[in-house]
């Protein structure tokens, strides 16, 4: 959607050229997760190297000498460093952002030691896995998630992550949750398959390619409204859905409503959703009386 506007806005025909910025836009979200991930690693090792400094300062006091190692022996954060599957895909994608941007790992880990949740953790020296999991994935879910100068950062190194933050945290968080003792963390896949990644280039290409046919099937069922005071956000959201509906028989019908909704919500007016429930709803109708929507498989409909 937002790539089909960039084309509208630039008023481009370079379809080739905007499909390969659409293409590698979504492959950079795997740098995204990988660059969030790490974090969690980078933390642990500053963390290691300051205790080890600080118990070698010539007037190192007891507690410098003997620190409460708690949180560098936290079992996830050490898991995470050692786990194979993250450090093939660290390494394959080449992620080291933090190497040269250290100091925004010294600022995270600045703000995990300042939090009450921190405090709490440490509290005590003795643990367990859970407590261990539970207090990384609220350190991730309160701390590093929503650090502004993090999310600087990584708006200045790519713009287009500025939409996919929430999705990676998200994905992120959801893994910490389902880890366990036995090292199953595995690096996710950007796409469930090759048909999934086909997906993206054939839904902008029939888009964008069968525009004037698509707005045809909606222009008539605004009567309260000109062409031109439909929000263009509106008029793109249409014609992929209506895209979906036609051309792809794999997709059922209501995923399709509910995810063009879903963005609209996001990303147009307040109303937009219920003026593009309403022109879907219809337009179904007609398809369906018509014998246009072809959908195959069980449920589809």
């Amino acid at each position: 959607m937002q790539s089909i506007y960039a084309m509208h806005q630039k008023r481009s025909d370079e379809l080739e050229k905007e499909e390969k910025f659409l293409i590698q836009s979504i492959d950079n979200i795997q740098d995204l997760y990988l660059i969030m991930l790490s974090s969690l690693i980078e933390i642990r090792k500053k963390e290691v190297i300051f205790l080890d400094a600080s118990s070698k300062k010539h007037l190192a006091t007891p507690e410098e000498k003997k620190p409460n190692t708690k949180f560098i022996n936290n079992a996830v954060l050490q898991l995470l460093e050692e786990n194979s599957s993250l450090s093939i895909a660290l390494e394959k994608r080449k992620i080291n952002n933090w190497l040269m941007n250290d100091d925004y790992i010294l600022i995270l880990l600045n703000e995990i030691k300042k939090s009450s949740l921190y405090q709490k953790y440490m509290s005590t020296k003795k643990t367990t896995f859970e407590e261990d999991k539970q207090f990384v994935v609220d350190m991730f879910t309160e701390v590093l998630a929503p650090n502004e100068k993090l999310y600087e950062y990584l708006e200045d190194h790519k713009l287009t992550w500025i939409d996919d933050i929430p999705l990676v945290n998200t994905q992120i968080q959801k893994q910490l949750k389902q880890i366990t003792e036995k090292d199953d963390f595995r690096v996710v896949k950007l796409y469930k398959d090759e048909e999934d990644k086909e997906f993206v280039s054939l839904l902008f290409r029939k888009t964008v390619l069968n525009e004037v046919e698509l707005a045809k099937e909606y222009i008539d069922k605004t009567p309260n409204w000109d062409a031109d005071r439909i929000a263009e956000i509106d008029t793109i959201i249409l014609k992929m859905a209506i895209c979906e509906f036609l051309k792809f028989p794999s997709i059922p019908v209501k995923v399709t409503i509910n995810e063009y909704l879903e963005i609209a919500k996001e990303y147009s007016t307040p109303k937009s959703s219920i003026f593009i429930n309403g022109i879907l709803d219809n337009l179904v109708k007609e398809f369906e009386n018509e014998n246009k929507i072809k959908k195959t498989g069980r449920g589809l409909m």
